[in-house]
């Protein structure tokens, strides 16, 4: 049977996700597909609400106001480091993107913008955010939730 893509599906697809102006931030079509479960955190909140309903063979190219995919820029998650709470091996330049060990043990990316001799500005907003971006996927194959 070839069921439509719903809550806790495990879906296995190919995607694209671009900028407006056509460069692509990430694709798997000359590459493995990505197999992840519906609400597993694998994609975006505003990326699987573009999913569901499809079935298998079905193509879906969405534009997506950043308000949709990842979120509004947030001046909220700029940060001032001291230079000297990183690795002195470490190649510091803007657009640098850089993974910071949390508490809880999760990694959360940051991307360099500025650095002066004392201190780095690192945004911790997702490299997309505030951004349109272009949605494409190929559904292969979606199995239902299991009851």
């Amino acid at each position: 049977m070839n069921f439509p893509i719903s809550p806790a599906s495990t879906v296995t697809l190919h995607l694209s996700l671009s900028l407006e102006d056509g460069t692509v931030a990430e694709s798997t079509f000359a590459d493995e597909p990505l197999t992840f479960t519906m609400g597993d955190g694998t994609l975006a909140e505003g990326l699987e609400l573009g999913l569901y309903g499809l079935k298998a063979g079905a193509t879906q190219r969405l534009v997506l106001e950043p308000g949709q995919a990842f979120g509004l820029h947030d001046p909220g998650k700029l940060h001032q480091l001291a230079r000297t709470e990183f690795s002195g091996d470490l190649e510091l330049e803007p657009g640098v993107i850089i993974g910071f060990d949390m508490p809880s043990g999760e990694e959360l990316p940051g991307t360099i913008v500025s650095l002066s001799d004392e201190t780095v500005l690192v945004d911790f907003n997702h490299p997309l955010a505030g951004r349109v971006v272009v949605f494409e996927v190929e559904i292969i194959t979606v199995v239902p939730a299991q009851e």
